[in-house]
């Protein structure tokens, strides 16, 4: 049980130095959740043979092009593999206009439904929720609208500690134990305390994907303590004035903000091109945040208990 994040994508702007678009998976108990749809994400997918029909939530950052160009491909893809089963798709006020007039002129009928969620993107607040996570917006501070997501896990059930239970113990009353519950006879009398039989239940994980965004402490409330952080670190801090003109971050700035939020682990990404070596990108973060990684293409960051 855990939270597994594969990277897609890491480059900003355009692709370059063999690194696509800003994309990544999130794996919670076998159900995928894709984040941001840059242009080659479903190649990437094949490389990495990850069956799109098993994602049915997509969240899209913002409406810049690097962050949602591959999406059309992928619903197109979906259709074309003969998907049913329909799809949610949350993004900032706009994505919708934009699948649907391709539509129209294509004269395309998908033979599944997209339900389009339009989110609040200066507002922190739930937007899906289902029985092992919920997602949260994040507000964050870029040239256009733009949302960042938090991804909680849900609170996991107890665990059974097997050498305690009788051969007769009935099954609806491994569910009770599960669930916290004592077990009582008819009369309300106890015969079994919960914690006599069972561990507490593993940890439950909190991931945080902060997109473009300047540096802006703002956001620290919303990922205050979560396991893992990825936040852009589209420069070094030789073009922090490049960063601020156009509303992105160095990597000295990420880690900044990871430091101040307390988090367990950075990933860094959102490249710029002018990057080949990521290594002085790496090394600046990890100058104020040790435990800072590059999330590039093909890797994977589990959180799970030890």
């Amino acid at each position: 049980m855990s939270i597994i994040v594969k990277i897609l994508g890491s480059n900003s702007a355009a692709p370059a130095h063999r690194r696509h678009h800003t994309s990544q998976l999130v794996n919670v108990e076998g159900r995928y959740y894709l984040i941001d749809c840059g242009e080659g994400t479903q190649l990437q997918m094949a490389r990495f043979r990850i069956k799109p029909q098993r994602i049915n939530n997509i969240f899209i950052s913002h409406l810049h092009g690097d962050h949602y160009l591959g999406l059309m491909g992928l619903l197109s893809t979906m259709h074309l593999q003969g998907r049913k089963k329909g799809l949610n798709l949350y993004a900032p006020k706009g994505l919708s206009e934009i699948i649907t007039l391709q539509l129209k002129y294509s004269e395309t009928v998908f033979n599944y439904d997209i339900k389009f969620h339009a989110i609040d993107t200066e507002t922190h607040k739930i937007i899906h929720e289902d029985d092992f996570i919920k997602v949260s917006t994040i507000p964050l501070n870029h040239r256009i609208p733009c949302s960042g997501f938090l991804f909680e896990e849900k609170p996991k059930k107890r665990r059974i500690d097997k050498t305690k239970l009788p051969d007769d113990f009935t099954t609806r009353n491994i569910v009770r134990l599960k669930h916290g519950e004592d077990i009582l006879d008819n009369d309300g009398n106890l015969l079994f305390k919960n914690g006599d039989m069972t561990f507490p239940p593993k940890k439950s994980f909190k991931y945080a994907f902060c997109s473009d965004t300047k540096y802006d402490e703002s956001i620290i409330p919303h990922i205050k303590g979560v396991d893992m952080l990825y936040h852009e670190s589209t420069f070094t801090e030789e073009h922090m004035d490049r960063a601020a003109n156009t509303y992105h971050s160095t990597a000295k700035e990420a880690a900044t903000i990871a430091s101040k939020a307390k988090v367990g682990k950075l990933l860094l990404g959102h490249f710029s091109i002018r990057y080949k070596d990521l290594n002085p990108i790496l090394e600046e973060a990890k100058s104020v945040f040790k435990n800072s990684k590059l999330a590039i293409e093909g890797e994977e960051f589990e959180l799970v208990e030890s």
